[in-house]
C-alpha cells in the first residue's frame, strides 16, 4: 500500500477503530527512509494503513484529532531528538509507540522501551514478517496496558467505595440487652457510580439511652462523601462523650465548615433520642425531611419544627427539640429525601410525601426487614420508567422489640 502524502489536514484520514486493519502514524523526517517503511508494510503487513509526516509537531497536530493504533517514531527528527520526541508523542497520545533507530542506537532503543515505547526497530534490519508482528504485538502490548490500569482503576474505585461506605454507614452501636431494633438500608442512585453523602448512625449509650441520626450533604461523589463521613464520626463521638441536644448539631455545623471546599455546600439532619423506659421519643432537625411513624397499627407523616440546614445560618440557627409517642408497638422510619423526591410513571411526576405514605400504608409491618425491604422495591419499580432513583437513598428503621 503506498503511503499516503504528507499531512496538511486535521488528521481525518484516520477511519473509526471499526475500520478492518491498523491504522498507523510514521514520523520520519528522511523520505528515504519512509520509503523503505512503505516496503515493509506492502511485502509483510497487509491491512496496515500507513500515514507518514516529517515532525513531532505535524504529528502532535494529528495525534490530538485522531488516534491511531501505533506510532512508528524516528527518534532523531529536525524539532525533537533522543526521548524528548517519545515524551511529547506520550503526552499527547495514548497510541502504541514503536521507535525507529539507527544500527548504532541500539541503547536508544532500550532507554525508549524502558521511557514507555512498546517496541523498537533498527533501521535497514527488520524483515517484513518481522516488521507487521511488531506492529500487531505492539497495539496488543498498549491495549493489555490499557486494560490492566481500567482494573486498576476500577479495583481503587471499588477499595474507595468500601471504605466511604464504612463510614457513612456503619454497625449500630448497642448494648447487648438492648430493646431496641435498628434495620438500616442504604440505595445509590443509578447515575451515581460513587457514594454520596447520605449516612446514618445509631448508638446506644451506657445507661440505656438510644441516639440516632440521619443525614444528607448537598451533592455527590467523594467530597460530599467525605463530608459526609466527618459528619456521622462527629456526631458518634459527640454521642460516645455525653453532648445530647442542640450542641450535637452545632458542633456538627462547624466540622461542615471547616470540612466543606465550597461555601454552597450544606446538610441536613435528625437527630433524635429514646430515652428508657419512656414511650416517647425527642426529635431535632436541621432541614431534613420528615418521617414516618406507626402508631395503633397505622402510618402517619410527621414533620415536627426544625431549623434551617446545617451550613446556611452558622453560630445563628436554632434548632428546637419535640417530644414525640411511640408506643411499645409503634416504630420510626427516617430517610434522605431520595426515597420520595423521584420521578415516578411517564409523566415524570414526584412521588412526593403523600406518595411514600400511600406505599407504607399498603405493606405489612409484621416483619420491619421485610417491610423496609418492600417500601424501597416499591418505590424503585415506580421510578425504574423513568431511569431509577434519581438520588442516594439512606434509611433507618427504629422500633422497640418486644418484652420477654
Amino acid at each position: 500500500m503506498a503511503v499516503l502524502p504528507e499531512s496538511r489536514g486535521t488528521g481525518s484520514q484516520f477511519l473509526s477503530p471499526a475500520t478492518r486493519g491498523f491504522h498507523v502514524l510514521l514520523v520520519e523526517d528522511d523520505p528515504a527512509d519512509a520509503l523503505l517503511v512503505e516496503a515493509l508494510v506492502e511485502d509483510g503487513a497487509p491491512g496496515v494503513h500507513l500515514h507518514w509526516v516529517r515532525s513531532v509537531a505535524e504529528a502532535v497536530e494529528q495525534l490530538r484529532a485522531r488516534r491511531p493504533d501505533c506510532v512508528l517514531l524516528d527518534l532523531n527528527l529536525t524539532d525533537a531528538h533522543g526521548l524528548e520526541a517519545l515524551a511529547r508523542i506520550r503526552a499527547t497520545s495514548d497510541a502504541a509507540v514503536v521507535v525507529l533507530t539507527g544500527l548504532d542506537e541500539k541503547l536508544a532503543g532500550l532507554d525508549a522501551l524502558a521511557a514507555g515505547a512498546q517496541d523498537y526497530l533498527v533501521k535497514g534490519h527488520v524483515e517484513p514478517e518481522l516488521f507487521g508482528r511488531a506492529i500487531r504485538y505492539a497495539v496488543e502490548r498498549k491495549q493489555a496496558e490499557r486494560t490492566s490500569a481500567a482494573l486498576q482503576a476500577s479495583r481503587l474505585r471499588a477499595e474507595e467505595n468500601a471504605r466511604l461506605e464504612r463510614g457513612l454507614l456503619p454497625t449500630p452501636l448497642l448494648r447487648s440487652d438492648t430493646r431496641l431494633g435498628v434495620v438500616p438500608r442504604y440505595r445509590p442512585g443509578q447515575a451515581h457510580a460513587l457514594l454520596g453523602g447520605d449516612f446514618y448512625d445509631v448508638v446506644e449509650d451506657s445507661d440505656g439511652f438510644a441516639h440516632a441520626v440521619v443525614g444528607d450533604v448537598a451533592g455527590h461523589g467523594p467530597d460530599a462523601a467525605a463530608i459526609g463521613v466527618a459528619l456521622r464520626l462527629a456526631w458518634r463521638t459527640l454521642v460516645l462523650n455525653g453532648v445530647t441536644g442542640a450542641e450535637q448539631l452545632r458542633v456538627m455545623e462547624r466540622v461542615l465548615l471547616a470540612e466543606r471546599g465550597d461555601r454552597r455546600t450544606f446538610a441536613t439532619a435528625t437527630t433524635l433520642t429514646l430515652p428508657p423506659g419512656e414511650q416517647t421519643v425527642r426529635i431535632r432537625r436541621a432541614g431534613h425531611p420528615g418521617a414516618l411513624r406507626r402508631t395503633a397499627g397505622a402510618w402517619e407523616w410527621v414533620e415536627v419544627p426544625g431549623g434551617p440546614a446545617l451550613g446556611f445560618l452558622p453560630d445563628h440557627a436554632e434548632w428546637p427539640e419535640t417530644t414525640l409517642d411511640l408506643t411499645e408497638t409503634g416504630a420510626l422510619a427516617l430517610f434522605t429525601d431520595g426515597l420520595f423526591e423521584g420521578c415516578v410513571g411517564p409523566d415524570r411526576d414526584r412521588l412526593g410525601e403523600s406518595g411514600l405514605l400511600a406505599l407504607a400504608r399498603g405493606i405489612p409491618a409484621t416483619d420491619p426487614d421485610r417491610f423496609v425491604d418492600e417500601l424501597i422495591t416499591r418505590v424503585e419499580a415506580l421510578a425504574a420508567p423513568t431511569g431509577g432513583l434519581d438520588d442516594d437513598v439512606a434509611i433507618l428503621y427504629l422500633y422497640r422489640k418486644a418484652s420477654r
